[in-house]
């Protein structure tokens, strides 16, 4: 239950800095926003890190993981150009349904067929009625 608390406020937060950052780009550019944005939570991170020494220690074993897992740092740079170019275009809670349904949309696809590494949660009926009804909800949310 506490991962999904964690979850929530996760996403309570990602609506609130989609917010932030579109507010900033539009002071300073949308790659400017992206730049900025990744350069304040590297600031956070390495102070996390190297100054009050939090974290698992596990950062000597950064060499050791595939390839692919980097990629993670690439797709940070598109979510947060994605988001900061759709908020101010179709507002926030447009954007975020837009997010959330292509998040839990790939997110099935990638319990399906268990890539990255996940564990294979297969498609259930129940997921798929889930799947519609958030689609349901989502263009209710959206109709003007």
């Amino acid at each position: 239950m506490l991962a999904l608390l964690i979850a929530a406020a996760a996403g309570m937060l990602m609506a609130m800095q989609g917010s932030l950052n579109a507010a900033l780009s539009k002071m300073i550019g949308l790659l400017e926003t992206t730049f900025v944005v990744h350069l304040v939570g590297l600031v956070l991170v390495g102070i996390l890190l190297f100054a009050l020494g939090l974290g698992d220690g596990q950062l000597s074993q950064f060499a050791r993981s595939p390839w692919y897992t980097y990629l993670g740092g690439v797709l940070g740079v598109l979510i947060v150009y994605g988001v900061v170019c759709s908020i101010p275009k179709v507002g926030v809670a447009p954007a975020t349904t837009a997010i959330i349904l292509g998040q839990v949309f790939t997110a099935t696809v990638i319990d399906h067929f268990g890539l990255l590494g996940m564990e294979r949660l297969p498609f259930t009926w129940y997921r798929v009625a889930g799947m519609l009804l958030m689609a349901g909800g989502a263009w209710l949310l959206l109709k003007k």
